[in-house]
């Protein structure tokens, strides 16, 4: 009968006994080293189904340098687009046998690199989204994480993929769509100061008002979250804009709620319009005019990339560009006409 070790399990010591092998060849064999003879491989792998050995992951993990196990950091987990792309990454990854560790920065930018740091060392590649870290900062830390793949940021380090939304496009699209309904004074609900991404959606619309002299964009501060647009209502209402374009989706919800309240008709008193599409979009009342992103493939294709730098496999690996899709719906419509005064 096999004896068992102090904790009382089985371990390499008793395999390698019952084999007549070392413990170091018992090591090998487990963490599948084909440089060792066949026959006694064979042997010690009998050995240790008779024994009902169980490899110690941990032990494992450190012998072969790799962990099967890879991160990503979200600046705020409660936010659908993130959650999303936490899915892609998970079902993507888990059908190569890794699992994912999820740092959540809960929109502290100082928090973004510490975060990205740590997890790194604890996984054999990362995922980041780091919005709010600057680009100084990003450009710093980025060789030191290596293998990263990039969500909405780029930079100069090489070999690090970029998966990239482009949200400028996608809120000139939005804010076409309000000009051709009839609105001429628009409004932007702002999205997180030192956000990458509204940067991107700012630059949109500078490009926009340069070919809509005619039409009126006034830049409110917002935010990310629900409470932001909901907050945003006097601001709002006091701008006189018709047409309204929220950073995201959540924002604008929001919004919506706030401005029912106050008892105005979306969209016949003024217009609401969001970005992402997550799930809840097309279910608000009225249901929510947007520009559609593939999130959960955004998750997938960060598998992919990240993969392919943890295998090694050949040439730099590439970024990929997604643009959003207008999804028009029920939260906008025709400028409301002014009053004419009737003379009798």
């Amino acid at each position: 009968m096999a004896r068992k070790s102090a904790s009382g399990r089985i371990g390499i010591a008793d395999v390698a006994v019952k084999a007549g092998v070392s413990h170091a060849t018992v090591s090998r064999v487990m963490n599948g080293n084909f440089t060792v003879d066949p026959d006694i491989a064979a042997r010690v792998r009998a050995a240790a189904v008779e024994l009902k050995y169980q490899p110690n992951p941990v032990g494992r993990s450190l012998a072969l340098g790799k962990t099967d196990t890879i991160g990503i950091v979200v600046p705020d987990l409660a936010n659908p687009t993130f959650q999303a792309i936490l899915r892609g990454l998970s079902r993507a990854a888990a059908q190569d046998g890794y699992r994912v560790l999820i740092a959540d920065s809960f929109e502290v930018s100082s928090e973004e690199s510490i975060l990205a740091g740590e997890a790194r060392r604890r996984c054999d590649g990362l995922v980041l989204c780091a919005p709010r870290m600057s680009d100084a900062e990003l450009e710093e830390i980025a060789p030191s994480l290596h293998p990263v793949v990039l969500i909405n940021r780029t930079t100069a380090a090489p070999n690090v993929p970029s998966l990239v939304v482009d949200y400028g496009q996608g809120v000139q699209d939005i804010a076409g769509h309000l000009v051709e309904l009839g609105h001429t004074r628009l409004a932007f609900l702002a999205g997180p100061h030192g956000s990458a991404s509204n940067e991107m959606r700012l630059k949109g619309l500078e490009t926009f008002k340069a070919a809509h002299p005619e039409v009126e964009v006034t830049m409110l501060e917002g935010g990310s979250d629900f409470d932001t647009g909901h907050e945003a209502v006097d601001a709002v209402l006091h701008s006189g804009a018709t047409g309204i374009l929220a950073f995201n989706d959540l924002v604008a919800m929001g919004l919506m709620s706030g401005l029912h309240e106050r008892g105005m008709d979306v969209p016949g008193d003024i217009s609401v319009t969001g970005f992402d599409d997550i799930p809840f979009a097309r279910y608000t009342t009225p249901a929510l005019t947007t520009a559609a992103v593939p999130i959960t493939e955004l998750g997938e294709q960060a598998w992919h990339q990240l993969r392919a730098l943890i295998r090694k496999e050949g040439h730099e690996t590439p970024g990929s560009r997604y643009q959003p899709r207008l999804e028009v719906r029920a939260s906008t419509g025709p400028a409301k006409a002014p009053r004419s005064t009737v003379h009798g």
